[in-house]
């Protein structure tokens, strides 16, 4: 668990996490099952508040520490990230040329997942495994689930994805009210 003093990154969870949940949960509207839907939209809306509270919660303890002061921290962070987007981008690219667009997102929570690993290492945050084999977890299953309810695969991905990115947002604020 990381150290009390990096407050500031228990409220940035909040943000960034709360943030795509919202996101994953609006691909989850490309093709769900219409009574769905209702519990989406609603998901979603709930989760762009606790991004909001997040982002105020952020800027209002924006002196605080964060394991992104340390410089080598802060590189390896960014390296992780432009790799994962350059990665994500280059298999959807991919996968889209190949008429496998209905996989695209499973990729992306498969390599979102993956950067995780590294991102529990840069933030000194074993929670951030379990995030990571849930996020690959839901990516691999997805495409199979979909299938059995006849539903697009971004809809089961999304749902999954903005489920688990939604409780990693409450444990930031969680954590947050228990410094």
């Amino acid at each position: 668990m990381m150290e009390p003093e990096y407050i500031r990154d228990y409220v940035m969870y909040m943000a960034i996490f709360g943030m795509f949940s919202f996101t994953w949960f609006g691909w989850a509207q490309e093709n769900p099952r219409k009574s769905w839907r209702i519990y989406i939209g609603i998901a979603s809306g709930v989760a762009l508040i606790l991004c909001l509270t997040g982002v105020y919660l952020s800027v209002k303890n924006w002196s605080s520490a964060t394991v992104l002061s340390d410089g080598q921290n802060f590189t390896n962070y960014l390296i992780v990230f432009y790799a994962e987007f350059f990665i994500a981008g280059v298999g959807a690219f991919l996968l889209s040329r190949l008429n496998k667009k209905n996989y695209v997102a499973p990729w992306i929570s498969f390599i979102v997942g993956t950067h995780f690993f590294w991102l529990a290492d840069i933030f000194k945050d074993p929670s951030l495994h379990i995030l990571a084999v849930l996020m690959i977890g839901i990516a691999l299953i997805s495409p199979w689930l979909a299938k059995k309810l006849n539903v697009a695969n971004s809809a089961i991905t999304g749902i999954g994805s903005g489920v688990v990115l939604f409780c990693f947002s409450i444990l930031g604020l969680i954590r947050y009210l228990l410094v």
